[in-house]
């Protein structure tokens, strides 16, 4: 009657708390282990601070006592209560972490056998059959743990006690998902734990790693290889989830086995019926391009590697990358072309005959034209990846130069790329106008998404002037003929690829106006943009007009329209005020230099200004 009387009342907290109360109310003592772990888990604040404090304490004393590995193991056998079963296996771990030296030999061989038994889904002796709850329908964070004191275990057993643990799990691996997904997980914990370079390790850790990679390789790593080939095989078709768990935990040890085990006319077809399957699971594919990838990825001699790298094919995933960008696959697939491109391109570096080069050129002009698409239509957290590769490409390439046709062709499409992806989004276009929260924070950070990519702009400038000179003129001629405002995104990124250019010249090519320069510097100053209302427009237009400043120095026949363009509506007459203040610190620059060349236009200056405060300064330095 008080439990009904609290909830009519609507107070459910007072009602939960009472009844925690009547179920504990015998336990008070804090005599059973169950209950005060379900106590010290309980946040709702419907228990006592006291009673949850006692409880603590409890759970701390069991803890300390000499038995509490046997408690926490027949709690695992009897108890299907996950918080119990956390606890326990957290003790657990935290035992043999600290304290298992100290432990006798009988209760090492005690933890050892029924952890072991828990993992493969057997009892732990012939008096109780309760031993696998805790593979029945736990969650994945106490299947987890649970390989987390696996490996703990193995740490510190594994090979000189614990000699025949792996060789021992394989035959259990008969009793189905259960086991093998268990298995997956073990062989995850171990490479997180101790043999990953991924995280930071003690000289100790990385001794017991070295050991027990040794031990593996020499013991069982075949025996565990063809499991895996025969779970993928035989589960492929009924049980994607399960082959998607046994080849993610396969592409962590591909970097550190025995290559032949993976490169065979065995494995190699299999992984690559599983990429390119049409309708098939998403994740599944993705994680057999995950094995390909550790494959592409693994150190070896790189004639050996080249060999592979050829006889791999990897042409027939190109397709694969132009479906939806946002899926899973498209960005794994990605990662593998990406992949596979650096290591080519490192082979041609690394290998002697001209023989391997070649071989070396005709995959990475194959690739290639995949890289670019990858790098200018997937969502992939590697862009930054693919600049650097691309960076070093075009490095490499200086040796063939002049460079062939075929390089030639992917400088420009390099260029094409570049140019793509240092647009902004027409979406931000007003937010970028008018200088918002939203425009500061898009700037910024395409500011810092642009500062790789020009350094590629630059890279290419320096191996094929000719080629990069050509692309931003047709550039910028292309923008200059357009009649739309539409394309305002269009013309700032071709004028802050002009802008980027003069970076990579010397002050005496940009004074004689090498290549075509001495087109692109008067076709710049002189036109006006059907956009150049835009502050960015505007602000980039300036900018690289100031950055070419020199050749106007030696060409004063193109002062007058320097002067129009800083004094008239694209400059200190901006509508836009921080156009206006930024011409008329750049305008103060330009002034600088050309000071003398300035002197006969000075009353023509001062004429068409009309707010004098707008350029005060320049007008000073005249």
């Amino acid at each position: 009657m008080v439990l009904g009387s609290l909830w009519n009342s609507q107070n459910p907290k007072k009602a939960i708390k009472f009844c925690w109360v009547l179920i504990l109310e015998p336990f008070l003592i804090m005599d059973d282990v169950e209950k005060a772990i379900l106590i010290s888990f309980e946040e709702s604040g419907a228990i006592d601070s006291a009673l949850k404090s006692q409880a603590l304490s409890f759970c701390q004393q069991i803890k300390e006592t000499p038995s509490v590995c046997r408690i926490c193991i027949e709690k695992l056998c009897f108890c299907n209560l996950v918080q119990v079963q956390f606890w326990c296996l957290q003790t657990l771990h935290e035992v043999i972490r600290v304290k298992y030296a100290m432990l006798s030999l009988e209760e090492k061989d005690f933890i050892r056998k029924s952890v072991f038994s828990m993992c493969c889904f057997e009892v732990i002796d012939d008096k109780n059959n309760n031993a696998v709850r805790i593979l029945e329908g736990a969650p994945a964070f106490i299947k987890n743990k649970l390989a987390q004191v696996f490996v703990t275990l193995v740490y510190f057993d594994y090979p000189l006690i614990w000699s025949s643990v792996f060789v021992d799990f394989l035959p259990h691996l008969r009793k189905g998902a259960v086991v093998i997904d268990m298995f997956c997980r073990i062989l995850n914990a171990l490479d997180d734990e101790l043999i990953s370079l991924d995280y930071p390790r003690t000289p100790e850790e990385m001794g017991v790693a070295g050991r027990v990679k040794d031990a593996i390789r020499q013991q069982c790593i075949a025996q565990i290889v063809n499991v895996w080939y025969e779970i993928v095989s035989m589960y492929r078709n009924s049980d994607l989830d399960l082959c998607s768990s046994v080849l993610e935990s396969m592409r962590r040890y591909i970097s550190w086995i025995d290559i032949g085990l993976i490169v065979n006319d065995a494995f190699i077809p299999l992984l690559f019926q599983l990429i390119l399957v049409s309708g098939g699971s998403e994740q599944l594919q993705g994680a057999a391009a995950g094995c390909v990838l550790a494959v592409v990825s693994k150190r070896m001699d790189h004639q050996s590697k080249l060999a592979i790298l050829q006889n791999l094919q990897i042409n027939r995933v190109f397709g694969l990358v132009t479906g939806d960008i946002d899926s899973e696959l498209v960005s794994k697939v990605a990662a593998l072309i990406t992949g596979y491109a650096v290591e080519v391109l490192e082979c041609y570096k690394r290998v002697n005959t001209e023989d391997a080069k070649g071989v070396s050129l005709e995959l990475l002009n194959e690739v290639l034209p995949s890289v670019f698409y990858v790098m200018q239509n997937c969502e992939v957290d590697n862009t930054f990846s693919i600049v650097q590769f691309l960076s070093c490409y075009v490095a490499t390439m200086k040796s063939l130069s002049p460079l062939r046709e075929k390089q030639l062709h992917h400088v420009g499409k390099m260029l094409e790329v570049i140019c793509a992806q240092i647009r902004y989004d027409p979406i931000y276009r007003e937010n970028l106008d008018m200088l918002d929260k939203i425009g500061r924070e898009e700037e910024e950070k395409m500011v810092e998404f642009r500062k790789d990519l020009f350094v590629l702009l630059r890279s290419v400038a320096r191996v094929a002037p000719d080629v990069t000179q050509m692309f931003i003129r047709n550039s910028l001629v292309s923008c200059i003929s357009s009649v739309s405002e539409r394309n305002v995104e269009e013309v700032e990124a071709s004028l802050s690829l002009l802008y980027a250019l003069g970076e990579s010249l010397s002050d005496e090519a940009i004074k004689t106006g090498s290549g075509l320069l001495s087109e692109l510097v008067p076709t710049l100053i002189s036109t006006r943009f059907q956009c150049h209302f835009n502050r960015l427009v505007a602000l980039v237009y300036l900018e690289t007009i100031t950055r070419y400043i020199k050749f106007v120095q030696e060409h004063t026949e193109y002062v007058p329209m320097v002067l129009t363009a800083f004094l008239d509506e694209r400059g200190i007459h901006h509508p836009n005020f921080h156009v206006r203040r930024r011409a008329s610190y750049l305008f103060m620059r330009v002034v600088k230099l050309l000071k003398a060349k300035l002197v006969p236009f000075i009353e023509s200056i001062l004429q068409v200004v009309s707010k004098p405060s707008s350029c005060f300064m320049a007008i000073n330095c005249l």
